[in-house]
């Protein structure tokens, strides 16, 4: 055997070693195919394979994140908007992710579409703006119950935003304002009723009555923020002349 037949023959065995030694890392695992058959999942670490025979898929078990496109979608009160999110999840199961999907990622990204859409769609629009946690939650669930049987784990689904239209921005401002105009209207009547119960107090402890109390104390209020003069009745001066006894 020649020096050259040697060099040949060691340049083989050292690419046959190099071909049949792997190493994974920890976040990895390699599904393993002998002659087209699942042959099984091999990592972390040193692993060996036969060049050839053995074909091996490496698959990541890390958290990847998908961004949802925003989706056009019509809420149970008949209101367009568009929604996008963005999905965490994890392969839990290398072999099922392998064998059971042709693109994991890819569907999971499809899966998460189509949800959103039939989630969104099934809520009205004050639910999906006030309540996004539990949307968010229904469709963490559902997505993870379809992409199960793929080796995948959805473990969390944000909605990112909501995009209205203009119109509804306007009647949403409107509604606003007219909701603080009614709180407000209920602050005054409340605190009038009570002011009103301490009047009636006042009045039974004077001796006089409610109504003329009240009279006198507007009387009060309009002199003391305008320099007028006010005329008082001469029963008015009665009362007056009771108080001060």
């Amino acid at each position: 055997m020649g020096w050259g037949t040697l060099i040949a023959v060691l340049i083989i065995l050292l690419f046959i070693v190099s071909r049949a030694i792997r190493i994974l890392k920890e976040y990895e695992r390699a599904v393993v195919f002998r002659l087209g058959r699942l042959h099984g999942v091999k990592g972390p670490g040193l692993i060996f394979v036969i060049p050839v025979i053995d074909k091996i898929n490496i698959i990541s078990l890390r958290t990847f994140v998908i961004d949802v496109p925003p989706q056009e979608i019509i809420t149970k009160d008949n209101v367009p908007v568009k929604v996008n999110a963005v999905v965490y999840a994890r392969v839990f199961d290398a072999e099922k992710a392998v064998c059971k999907v042709e693109d994991y990622m890819y569907a999971t990204s499809q899966i998460a579409q189509t949800t959103l859409r039939a989630v969104v769609g099934k809520a009205e629009l004050d639910e999906v703006l006030a309540e996004r946690e539990k949307i968010n939650q229904v469709l963490q669930e559902q997505i993870d119950l379809a992409t199960d049987p793929w080796g995948v784990k959805v473990s969390a689904v944000e909605i990112k935003d909501v995009q209205i239209p203009e119109e509804m921005h306007r009647a949403m401002a409107r509604a606003a304002e007219a909701e603080r105009d009614r709180r407000a209207r209920i602050i005054t009547a409340e605190a009038e009723v009570q002011a009103a119960q301490r009047l009636k107090q006042a009045a039974e402890i004077l001796g006089v009555d409610a109504a003329s109390l009240r009279y006198l104390q507007t009387i009060s209020e309009v002199a003391a923020e305008k320099n007028v003069t006010i005329v008082i009745p001469m029963e008015f001066l009665r009362i007056f002349k009771s108080i001060g006894q």
